[in-house]
């Protein structure tokens, strides 16, 4: 108890003394009743008058044992403060304290460059999203959890397990130490690749898959091919090396298309880009008189097919609007078309509108596949931010020729958009 003697000469380890038996000249062992001493207490203020260093340490020692804003038991234990003081002191001397500030900031600055190559932050400016646990945008950022800077997840994420029956006794043999060692040493090369995979989830942005995505889609499609095949090799060459990489090959795909354009403007005998603004619009009419003579002699062949024709007036009627042939022309082939699928009484054509009845009658296939196969295009759709035909062919096993006007179909119908 508070205060007590401490010898000056004797230690270590240090030696106490009660007051009674310091009144006694109590002496044990080295000790003499005339060594030099010193009075031990904490009954001083330190930050406040009103408050002892013997408060303080209370102080801490309560608001570790109960939390941080639970005053009332911070209180209750302290039993000499009030719920107020408490609380009032502790947010003046230990949180607004600019001493003490300073000195937390100092710690979280080195807390955070010891992390800083295992902790994925989002960037500064963004504000990461919080996704409910195995939601769509759960999926996609891997089980990612941006409030903690981890995933839910590890790559090898048992790797640990190696360890757990592990125990290093003096009375291993040489043999059994170096197993030991052995996989030890495997964990921690599990680790380092642990680390390097998300040294490069973290330098390439891969987090933001979504907004990765849109910045992908903003280059041709040629380009696009391009940087889906260099991807692989973006680990090696690092972020930055590996954007100027792609944007270098973008310039040089634009300049090679528009040194093509002089060339074609330089073959007709075009030296002004007013004359070359003519020459394009000129270029653009003949090309769209060419498609209709084209469909003309198409239609002409099947005069005598009613069926022919009338798939052929729909044909044209959706390129006026500005669509894509929505109905393909019959082949000359002389091999008999499959009538249209009778769909009455078959589940799932109530779920259909018209245009849709009509597609599922058109390439024969019964409403309930057709709706299991528009739900599975969406939701890839809506998970990838778009849908190319190889995709849509992957995640649909049937026919491709049937495939394609499914995703035609979905396409000019809005319910999904090309990637």
């Amino acid at each position: 108890m508070e205060p007590y003697i401490k010898c000056a000469e004797c230690g270590p380890p240090p030696f106490f003394l009660c007051l009674q038996c310091f009144t006694r000249g109590f002496e044990y062992k080295k000790h003499q009743s005339d060594h030099t001493y010193e009075i031990m207490t904490s009954d001083f203020p330190v930050l406040d008058p009103s408050w002892t260093a013997q408060e303080e340490m209370a102080l801490l020692e309560a608001v570790m044992d109960c939390g941080f804003g639970n005053w009332q038991d911070v209180a209750n234990q302290m039993c000499t403060k009030t719920k107020e003081e408490c609380e009032k002191h502790y947010m003046k001397h230990f949180i607004n304290n600019p001493l003490f500030a300073s000195t937390l900031l100092n710690l979280k600055q080195a807390e955070e460059a010891k992390t800083a190559d295992t902790a994925i932050p989002f960037h500064s400016a963004d504000d990461p999203p919080r996704p409910t646990f195995d939601s769509l945008l759960s999926r996609d950022m891997a089980g990612y959890m941006p409030a903690r800077a981890d995933f839910i997840e590890e790559f090898d994420n048992y790797a640990e397990w190696d360890l757990r029956d592990i125990d290093f006794v003096e009375d291993d043999s040489d043999i059994l130490h170096a197993l030991k060692m052995a996989v030890v040493d495997i964990y921690h090369s599990r680790l380092k690749e642990r680390q390097r995979r998300k040294k490069i989830i973290r330098d390439h942005g891969l987090i933001n898959l979504r907004k990765f995505q849109l910045m992908e889609r903003r280059y041709p499609k040629e380009v696009q091919d391009l940087y889906e095949t260099m991807r692989r090799f973006a680990r090696i060459v690092g972020p930055v090396e590996h954007d100027k990489f792609i944007e270098s090959h973008a310039l040089e795909f634009e300049l090679r298309r528009e040194i093509k354009r002089l060339q074609e403007y330089r073959t007709a005998g075009i030296t002004n880009f007013c004359s070359a603004r003519t020459y394009d619009h000129l270029k653009k009419t003949r090309e769209e008189e060419r498609l209709k003579r084209t469909m003309l002699s198409e239609v002409l062949q099947y005069i005598q097919d009613s069926s022919a024709c009338q798939q052929w007036l729909r044909r044209q009627a959706d390129i006026d609007s500005g669509l894509s042939p929505s109905v393909p022309m019959a082949s000359n082939s002389g091999r008999r078309s499959a009538p249209p699928l009778n769909l009455t009484g078959l589940p799932g054509t109530e779920k259909l509108n018209e245009k849709e009845k009509e597609l599922c009658q058109m390439v024969r296939l019964v409403p309930g596949a057709y709706l299991e196969y528009k739900s599975a295009l969406l939701n890839e759709c809506n998970k990838q931010g778009g849908l190319r035909l190889a995709q849509a062919r992957a995640l649909i096993k049937i026919d491709v020729n049937k495939t394609r006007k499914i995703y035609d179909f979905l396409i000019r119908e809005g319910h999904i958009t090309k990637a």
